[in-house]
């Protein structure tokens, strides 16, 4: 086990786990890549790792571990200009068993496309619809993960400037790949709001690993200042 994991127990346990509170204090929607890049045994790697990050004993004690407010969570893939699917309707996450729910329906995801480019600013402008659309929470999340830079029509910024992202972070999951300059695409163009942060995967092999630490800062929303930076967006 790694030192960040034995760790994160070791605190968590020091919590009682309160279910049911009051309010929601988190808004996580996590988008997936699933353009062409993305073979079909990566895409596996993907929604097994989702599903085992969610599940992880650390990721829920830090959910139900007794902060105000519960957790809500939406899932849904992303790929080129109009190629959006929600896979996990806002899901609140206040008890053993919904986050049971939510795992089992993120381990039945069904790719839903395959042949389509990265279109990032979409993807992002999508993600900012189902926000304003969903539950209202103390803070709001994207967590876009992927392992290409956009390559079809606008990007990032121009989603920053248009959609209603203003008190939105969004952070990055990097996988690391065939393409050298989607880490450094990724911290300039697609970190957003205070806090936001990027975490990086070698590979999607890593993928499980990477979404559990991720998922563990953001619902506990720790600001790490060696990897953790504004962004330039707002």
């Amino acid at each position: 086990m790694r030192a960040w994991r034995a760790l994160a127990l070791a605190l968590l346990a020091l919590l009682p786990i309160r279910a049911g509170a009051e309010g929601c204090r988190l808004a996580l929607v996590l988008a997936v890549d699933v353009s062409s890049s993305v073979d079909a045994a990566e895409y596996d790697l993907q929604r097994v790792g989702l599903a085992a990050a969610l599940d992880a004993e650390e990721v829920r004690h830090a959910i139900l571990r007794g902060a105000p407010g519960h957790v809500a969570l939406a899932v849904y893939e992303w790929s080129g200009f109009y190629q959006h699917k929600l896979q996990l309707d806002w899901s609140v996450l206040d008890s053993p068993a919904a986050i049971d729910a939510a795992v089992e329906t993120l381990l039945k995801m069904r790719r839903s496309h395959d042949e389509f480019p990265t279109s990032m600013g979409p993807a992002l402008g999508y993600g900012a619809s189902l926000l304003q659309n969903g539950p209202v929470c103390e803070r709001r999340v994207i967590d876009v993960s992927g392992d290409g830079v956009n390559n079809y029509r606008y990007g990032p910024r121009e989603a920053y400037r248009h959609f209603p992202m203003q008190d939105v972070t969004v952070n990055g999951l990097v996988v690391l790949g065939e393409d050298p300059s989607v880490l450094t695409w990724y911290g300039a163009e697609v970190l957003h709001g205070p806090g936001a942060f990027l975490v990086v995967a070698n590979g999607f092999d890593e993928f499980t690993e990477a979404m559990t630490r991720k998922l563990y800062r953001e619902i506990n929303d720790i600001i790490l200042g060696s990897v953790t930076r504004p962004g330039p967006h707002g």
